[in-house]
């Protein structure tokens, strides 16, 4: 998981992130059509993110952007800069290498962590007995509850903040409003460090 050569997953520019909001933006505020060149532009790069391009630009640029967002950062308003302070995190993975991973990881970086769980029921039975800063899930969980089912039950019940760590980038973006970041796998230390920062900046 932490080995990831720097190509694996594509990471937008704060720059190109800039550039694509002001161009796709008008989609969703004037409802203008795109240029072919545009179009092209703007399918390739949700196919890169394996999102479904079969459908009106407008929902394509919505989940290409929300995906983007989280994943860089950047938000085109404004950009958190504040370094991640110690937390108090849960770990939801149901791969154990990747938990144990992450775990280590966030350990060596200073924060106490509730976890890891792979079970979405159990995760929510111990948020219930400490107070999280924030949580970490993977979307595909074993059990009947999943990552986004949880996600939206900690910050319901307790107000908990949530970044997904997900190898499923579609539903990372249909359900991105739960999320404060998104970070793709495979990912590695610095991409989890990056989050937390998003995360702890609010």
């Amino acid at each position: 998981m932490f080995d990831r050569t720097p190509d694996a997953i594509p990471t937008a520019a704060a720059s190109d992130l800039a550039r694509l909001c002001r161009d796709y933006d008008v989609l969703l505020t004037e409802g203008r059509g795109l240029s072919e060149a545009a179009a092209a532009e703007l399918t390739g790069l949700a196919a890169v993110y394996d999102l479904d391009v079969d459908r009106p630009h407008e929902a394509v640029w919505r989940d290409l952007r929300a995906v983007l967002v989280r994943q860089t950062g950047v938000d085109p308003d404004a950009r958190p800069g504040a370094p991640a302070e110690t937390l108090t995190l849960l770990v939801v993975e149901d791969d154990p290498q990747s938990a144990l991973d992450l775990t280590e990881t966030l350990i060596e970086a200073g924060h106490s962590v509730v976890g890891p769980f792979h079970d979405g029921d159990a995760a929510e039975a111990a948020a219930g007995l400490h107070v999280l800063d924030g949580a970490l899930l993977d979307i595909n969980l074993s059990g009947a509850t999943d990552g986004v089912t949880l996600a939206a039950r900690l910050k319901d019940r307790w107000g908990v903040p949530v970044i997904f760590l997900s190898g499923d980038i579609a539903a990372a973006a249909r359900h991105a409003e739960l999320a404060r970041a998104i970070v793709a796998k495979p990912y590695g230390r610095a991409d989890v460090a990056e989050a937390l920062v998003r995360l702890s900046a609010g």
